[in-house]
């Protein structure tokens, strides 16, 4: 079906359905209509791909990845939008829409009995509220995917983009360069959805690496430190990090010195050698 970022065409079709918005479910549609052909292009959408797509919405994405990639499974939480893209994705045999949360899906499995002999890549308008967690999920798993695609909101874009020891970086950032080499594609303005959101929006990709990188021997034990390092924005690498695990300062600060870094250093300051190198000196200490 044509015309699915047309706002008459989407207010017939969920009209007809009865399907009204949820504000729980962060819902914003798609209606820019340059929006979801850069994301399929931009996405690996293409031949020799299979695409796992996270939230459909009514279908505007899923037409642009069907019409590229070989096949697309839909991943789409909620029950009331399937009636709606069994019409809106009927011209496509290559689609299968699974109605279920994400998070609780055995993505391993799937991509082994839906996608055997080729690439796989991830594409998604995550909602706002659940951003990290899907991104975090699908990178923690080294599932055997290519890159991850998504729209995020244009802050939380900027921090899982940010630079390794750069004023934006958080926990997210360590993490997402741990797994990933991520790029901002381009800005979506507030105006390409319906309902229109209350910010502006970027579409970022995740070329997931080959290998992840060297000396992490504990990796559980590396996140815990990174996002204990970042519980307290602002605060120095010592305090954040000694609050955070609740250990004592001292071994904190000796773990830092053994790293020949400063006792004053924040966290956004280091890069990921130097985080990895904190880690190995503090994890004989706690």
């Amino acid at each position: 079906m044509s015309e699915l970022s047309n706002i008459g065409v989407i207010k017939d079709i969920l009209g007809r359905h009865g399907f009204t918005f949820s504000k729980a479910l962060g819902q914003n549609f798609l209606i820019n209509p340059s929006v979801c052909p850069r994301i399929a292009e931009l996405g690996n959408a293409g031949k020799g791909f299979g695409i796992i797509e996270i939230g459909t919405g009514i279908g505007v994405l899923t037409c642009e990845l069907a019409k590229r990639a070989d096949k697309v499974v839909a991943i789409e939480i909620d029950e009331r939008l399937i009636p709606v893209l069994e019409e809106t994705l009927s011209d496509y045999d290559n689609v299968k829409v699974i109605n279920a949360d994400v998070m609780d899906v055995d993505l391993k499995t799937l991509i082994d009995e839906e996608f055997s002999g080729l690439e796989v890549a991830v594409c998604a308008n995550l909602p706002y509220y659940i951003t990290s967690p899907i991104i975090m999920m699908l990178l923690e798993k080294r599932l055997p995917i290519r890159s991850v695609t998504v729209m995020v909101q244009k802050e939380a874009g900027a921090r899982l983009c940010a630079k390794m020891g750069s004023r934006d970086m958080g926990a997210v950032t360590v993490a997402v360069n741990y797994f990933s080499e991520p790029e901002i594609l381009f800005n979506v303005s507030r105006g390409s959805f319906m309902p229109a959101p209350n910010v502006d929006s970027c579409v970022v990709r995740f070329n997931i690496k080959d290998k992840t990188p060297e000396g992490v021997a504990d990796e559980a034990f590396f996140f815990r430190v990174v996002r204990a390092a970042f519980s307290q924005r602002r605060k120095t690498l010592a305090n954040s990090t000694a609050s955070g695990l609740s250990v004592d300062k001292a071994a904190v600060l000796s773990a830092i010195e053994e790293c020949g870094l400063a006792s004053n250093i924040r966290p956004e300051q280091l890069s990921m050698d130097q985080f990895i190198a904190f880690a190995k000196a503090l994890r004989p200490k706690v």
